[in-house]
Parts: structure tokens; C-alpha cells; sequence
């Protein structure tokens, strides 16, 4: 599968579609922590339990993940710049219509809303970056789109914190609501950016069948398995790291969100150097499995070491970095098992699996923390993450008859 970016266009309408990509990306991830932030001011109001809170988190992903496969078809069907459109547009309404939620069963079904908007981004974000991005850059191209979901992530605590306290939980949503329209806006104004840059299954006489056999192939579920892993993982350190940290050591809640804020910085400066390294590296399984085990050997040395201050966000953040040196590999390694022509199925059944693991993550998290479990939450997160290592060892084995940037 060769990129359509053209190898004879300017270097910066490459760099400037990642940029918009990127930055699309990076309200993905912001919006799926909008409501961890804001747990304490729900709490209060609506006299829940982290289990509640768990299950809440839960619908949103499940939602997402029966959503990113039909997005892959649709991205496919329709191209990938108008589903990605529509899709951070009903996101954001939905995240603003949560700001208006009378009873905290009425945010069920907007979570549903918010859920579908979110499951487009993945097949629609890489089938833009396959088809404007030059194949040598690729490995960046998918760096900065990882970059841009972290930093995403890194901002909603601050920005949904910073709100609420003026203005209520409320009042911190409408704001993050406000936020995904200036980036739609934005995107709705370079909209010609992609212009004559064709999804390659929407290209004339380009084939819309692809039988589920090959959705189905070892490869293709093997990686889907691995985003699976891995997203239940991290979603857990990202949604109940402070929690844990404060049931587990006592940790002062500034102290651990601190360390939060470090192990997302740390996941997008890892990313930066993980492009960088997929670019010029043929060995993609050797990183992740690198990457990975030494994540899982750091997050569990926090289960069993009371750490001080600086060496608690010092440990937390090298496990962010070294989780994110692993994800331009990846993502290179699912491109390589994707056939010609389906970039936005493949893409949407295989990152299907990051809204599965998501979904199981919060409610199991949540009552661990519930009943005085959160030393078990690490251990997990731990064992989970290895579990993911032997996995990605597998889609090498089954995809050895692909291209190099499968190895």
C-alpha cells in the first residue's frame, strides 16, 4: 500500500495535513477526559459511586466501539474528510448538551452521541495521513496524530479543573463544548487542504468489496487484540492513576495528578522520538515489546514502592514516554497488515479494539477502588500490557508475508 501523497508535492502541504489531522485527533482524546476530571463535582451532586462513574465511562467507549467499524465503511464509502467533519461536530454538541444533563441518568444516552462521534476518527484520520502523507514519513506523520490525542489528553485535566472551580462542572463542559467547534471551524476552513487527494478506496474503480475473511485474518485480529490490551491499560492509568496513588500511598491529590500530567507528557515526548525511530527502523516488534515491558515494569514498581515526590513523577512519566516511543510502530505495523484499497475498514475494525479495552477498564477499575483494591488495579495494568507485548510478537508471525514494516 503506497501513500498518494505525492512524492512530487511540496514537503509542507505534507506537514501541514498532519497538522490538521493531528489536531482533530487531539479533541479525540480530549473529550474522552473531560468527565475523569470532573468526578468530584458529580459525585457530590448526584450522590454517585466510582462504579456509577465507571459504568458511565464504560457506555461512552462501548458506543465508540461498535461505531469504528461502520465508520470504516463509511470513510471508505463516502471519504474520509466529511466523516471526520461530522463526526467532531456531533461530538462536540454532545459533549455541550452534557453541560445541560438534569439527572445523571440523562447523560447516558448523550454519552451514546459522544461515543459515535468519536468513532470516526481513527479510520478517517489515518486514511487522510495514508493519502497526503509521503510513504518516508509515514512514521512521523503517524507521530504527530499520536502526538496530538496525548497533548489532548494532557490539556483536559488542567483545562476542565481550571473551569470548573468559577463556573461549576457545568460550566467546564460548555467550555470544552466551545473548544471542539473552534477546531471544526478550523478544519471547515482549510477544508480544501485535501483537496484532489483521494481516500485510496474511493478512487474510480477502486474496489469497495473486501470480504469479512479478510477483516478476519490472524493479523487483523491479532492487532485488534493488541489494541484491546493495551487501551484497557492505559485508559485505567489515565482515568484512576490519582485515585489509586491516593488510596495506595496517600498520595496528596497535586501530587498525583501531577504525576498523571507527567506520564501523558512523557507518552507525547515519547512519541516525537517513537516517529522518528519507525521512520528508520525496520524493527517495529523489537520497540514495542521494549517500550511496553519497560512501561509495565515502572507502573508496577509504584504498586510497591512508596515513592517521594520528585522520584513518583519521575517513574510515572518514563513509563508515559516509553509507552509512547511504541505507538508510530504500531500504527505502521496495522498499515502493513491493511489490504490495498481498505484503509478505513481495516483501520476501523483494528482500532475498534482501543474502545473495547477502554470500556472494560473504567467499571473494573472503579469497583477495585471501591472495595480497597488498588494495588490489584496496577498489578493488572502490569500484566495486561505484557499480555499486549505477545500479542504484537504474533501479528509479526502472521503477517510475515508482508512488507518489512510489518517486522
Amino acid at each position: 500500500m503506497v501513500s498518494a501523497a505525492a512524492q512530487g508535492r511540496p514537503l509542507k502541504h505534507d506537514l501541514f495535513a498532519m497538522g490538521l489531522v493531528g489536531s482533530a485527533h487531539g479533541m479525540s482524546h480530549f473529550y474522552q477526559l473531560v468527565l475523569p476530571p470532573l468526578f468530584p463535582f458529580l459525585i457530590l451532586d448526584f450522590e454517585l459511586t466510582y462504579t456509577e462513574l465507571g459504568f458511565l465511562m464504560t457506555t461512552f467507549f462501548v458506543a465508540s466501539g461498535f461505531g469504528q467499524p461502520a465508520a470504516g465503511f463509511v470513510v471508505d464509502r463516502f471519504g474520509a474528510q466529511r466523516v471526520l467533519m461530522a463526526g467532531l461536530g456531533l461530538y462536540s454538541l454532545a459533549i455541550g448538551a452534557l453541560a445541560l444533563a438534569p439527572t445523571f441518568s440523562m447523560m447516558f444516552p448523550l454519552v451514546v452521541l459522544a461515543g459515535i462521534g468519536n468513532s470516526v476518527f481513527h479510520p478517517a484520520d489515518f486514511t487522510l495521513l495514508n493519502a497526503n502523507v509521503r510513504a518516508s514519513y509515514l512514521g512521523r506523520a503517524f507521530g504527530v496524530h499520536t502526538l496530538g490525542g496525548n497533548l489532548g489528553w494532557a490539556l483536559a485535566p488542567a483545562f476542565m479543573v481550571v473551569l470548573a472551580v468559577p463556573f461549576g462542572w457545568r460550566g467546564a463542559l460548555a467550555g470544552a463544548a466551545m473548544l471542539g467547534l473552534a477546531v471544526w471551524l478550523l478544519l471547515w476552513w482549510h477544508r480544501d487542504a485535501f483537496r484532489g487527494e483521494a481516500c485510496p478506496a474511493s478512487t474510480p474503480g477502486a474496489s469497495m468489496q473486501l470480504n469479512l475473511g479478510t477483516l478476519f485474518a490472524p493479523a487483523i485480529v491479532l492487532c485488534f487484540g493488541y489494541f484491546l490490551l493495551l487501551a484497557a491499560a492505559l485508559i485505567a492509568v489515565q482515568n484512576f492513576l490519582p485515585a489509586i496513588l491516593g488510596s495506595l500511598h496517600q498520595t496528596p491529590p497535586v501530587l498525583a495528578g501531577t504525576a498523571l500530567t507527567g506520564f501523558l507528557l512523557g507518552a507525547a515526548a515519547g512519541v516525537l522520538g517513537g516517529g522518528f525511530l519507525a521512520d528508520h527502523s525496520h524493527r517495529h516488534t523489537l520497540l514495542i515489546a521494549g517500550g511496553l515491558l519497560g512501561a509495565a515494569t515502572l507502573l508496577l514498581s509504584v504498586a510497591h514502592v512508596a515513592f517521594t515526590a520528585t522520584a513518583l513523577v519521575l517513574v510515572v512519566s518514563g513509563a508515559g514516554f516509553l509507552s509512547g516511543v511504541t505507538t508510530p510502530s504500531r500504527d505502521l505495523v496495522v498499515r502493513a497488515a491493511a489490504p490495498p484499497g481498505a484503509t478505513g475498514r481495516v483501520f476501523g475494525v483494528v482500532y475498534s479494539g482501543l474502545d473495547v479495552g477502554s470500556a472494560l477498564a473504567p467499571i473494573t477499575v472503579g469497583w477495585m477502588l471501591d472495595h480497597g483494591r488498588p494495588q490489584w488495579a496496577l498489578w493488572i495494568v502490569a500484566a495486561v500490557i505484557v499480555a499486549a507485548v505477545f500479542t504484537i510478537v504474533g501479528v509479526r508471525s502472521a503477517a510475515s508475508h508482508n512488507a518489512p514494516a510489518a517486522t
